[in-house]
């Protein structure tokens, strides 16, 4: 089991989908967080959950409420919160609508994370995937600053960041449950 704290990032607003995507069902499980919440935790020792309310949730877990951003539902006031709440040098970030990225791909770009970077992502020949991936400590200011001029990209970060840049030709493992033709694609793939 990895060492590196895992957060799922379950915050977001699902305006693509029209619905809370961290609460659809998935496979057995009554909602896809769950699901990323029982896989992951085979791989990471300590597997926590990044929202703006965890009253949303009926299930136990390790939860990290958003320092309170009433309008803002990017990932950027969940990467703040978790820095301060776990006070961790680095975490591994993944995004709760990608249900496919496996030991395989977490395993890649863990060895690939050097102790001098801001930041290790995985990378496909569609982009960088920013939601899976590493983060340490030295971009929490970045992101206080993105925060404060409400500004909310991802890639900003990481172009302007020592950034390792993890390459997998595969894009499947890192499909995005978006839209609904997503979910239901990714349901037939179980």
């Amino acid at each position: 089991m990895l060492d590196t704290p895992c957060v799922i990032f379950a915050g977001g607003k699902s305006s693509r989908m029209g619905k809370d995507k961290s609460l659809l069902p998935f496979g057995a499980f009554n909602t896809l967080t769950e699901f990323q919440l029982f896989r992951l935790s085979i791989i990471f020792k300590n597997v926590y959950i990044s929202c703006k309310d965890k009253s949303k949730f009926d299930f136990e877990a390790q939860f990290i409420e958003d320092i309170k951003t009433d309008s803002i539902y990017a990932p950027t006031a969940g990467f703040i919160s978790v820095f301060e709440h776990l006070k961790c040098e680095s975490f591994f970030a993944l995004s709760v609508d990608s249900p496919f990225v496996s030991e395989y791909e977490i395993e890649k770009i863990v060895a690939s994370d050097k102790t001098d970077a801001d930041a290790t992502v995985a990378k496909t020949p569609r982009g960088t995937e920013p939601m899976c991936g590493i983060y340490h400590i030295s971009t929490k200011d970045k992101f206080s600053c993105m925060l404060k001029e409400n500004s909310h990209k991802m890639g900003q970060l990481l172009n302007s960041s020592k950034t390792i840049y993890v390459e997998f030709e595969d894009e499947k493992p890192f499909l995005n449950l978006n839209h609904h033709h997503e979910y239901k694609e990714a349901l037939a793939l179980l």
